[in-house]
């Protein structure tokens, strides 16, 4: 690779720097409509799967070490050549790969199809649970996750905890009430993970040609109007002096449960 085609930079002072930096806040993050990638996983997934990147950031050492830095920087509108200093400087791990890219949100990817089978998770507030609900929504055949409120899906966490799944598997930020009554209109299954008097057990739920499975907060659980909409309420059976499950934990046995339903009835 030919590092004479990338932009050296050396101070943290330049505006690039700066405006990637800002990118490790939320706020800049939905403001912006941009989103910075760390690591080579990371940034390959977001280029083969059409995601735009703005910019590639990397480290003469990295981008020695790195196999696919052409196909990287073939993807960057703009690249530079930053110092350890200034890696360290947007890197969000201790032990960063020098790689980073600043991409486009990949906003809006998910929609409500009859036949096709969604998460969507309320207000679910911890970055490791909402990475691990998205990676396991990939691994289970998922159409798409809806995140309603709660943590950002795009921050660093996030993003490392789904293992690039937030990247590849079809994620909109939505009102999950809208989404749950929009569902019920299109005939969709919309089962609740809850731990209330209604909720059956999920392993005797009925064949579905299509769903949508509602994961809730850690700590509250669905909020009272999502629950409401929902029109099947379905409980993991559990032994022991345990009354819940962690979020990911639940929303990933309650998926296992369900599909083994909607294959049955869909065909897939």
């Amino acid at each position: 690779m030919d590092l004479n085609t990338f932009i050296p930079l050396s101070s943290a002072d330049n505006p690039a720097v700066k405006a990637a930096a800002k990118l490790k806040e939320t706020k800049e993050r939905r403001k912006s409509g941009r989103i910075l990638l760390e690591g080579r996983r990371l940034c390959l997934d977001a280029v083969r799967n059409g995601v735009g990147i703005e910019a590639l950031f990397v480290t003469e050492r990295a981008a020695e070490r790195i196999p696919e830095i052409g196909e990287l920087a073939a993807a960057a509108r703009k690249r530079y050549l930053i110092t350890p200093a200034l890696s360290r400087k947007l890197a969000d791990t201790e032990g960063t790969q020098a790689v980073f890219c600043v991409c486009e949100t990949p906003e809006n990817r998910a929609a409500l199809i009859p036949g096709g089978f969604y998460l969507l998770t309320d207000a679910v507030q911890t970055p490791d649970n909402l990475g691990a609900l998205a990676r396991t929504a990939e691994a289970f055949g998922l159409d798409g996750m809806f995140v309603c409120d709660g943590c950002d899906p795009y921050q660093p966490k996030a993003l490392r905890a789904a293992m690039g799944a937030l990247l590849r598997l079809p994620v909109s930020r939505a009102d999950a009430a809208e989404t749950v009554r929009t569902a019920n209109t299109m005939g969709l299954a919309t089962f609740a993970a809850a731990l209330d008097a209604e909720a059956a057990d999920i392993r005797e739920t009925a064949p579905f040609a299509g769903g949508l499975l509602v994961v809730g907060n850690e700590g509250n659980g669905i909020s009272t109007e999502v629950l409401s909409l929902c029109r099947r309420h379905v409980v993991i059976p559990m032994a022991g002096a345990a009354q819940s499950l962690n979020a990911a934990v639940a929303g990933s046995i309650a998926r296992w449960e369900l599909m083994k339903k909607w294959k049955v009835d869909s065909g897939k």
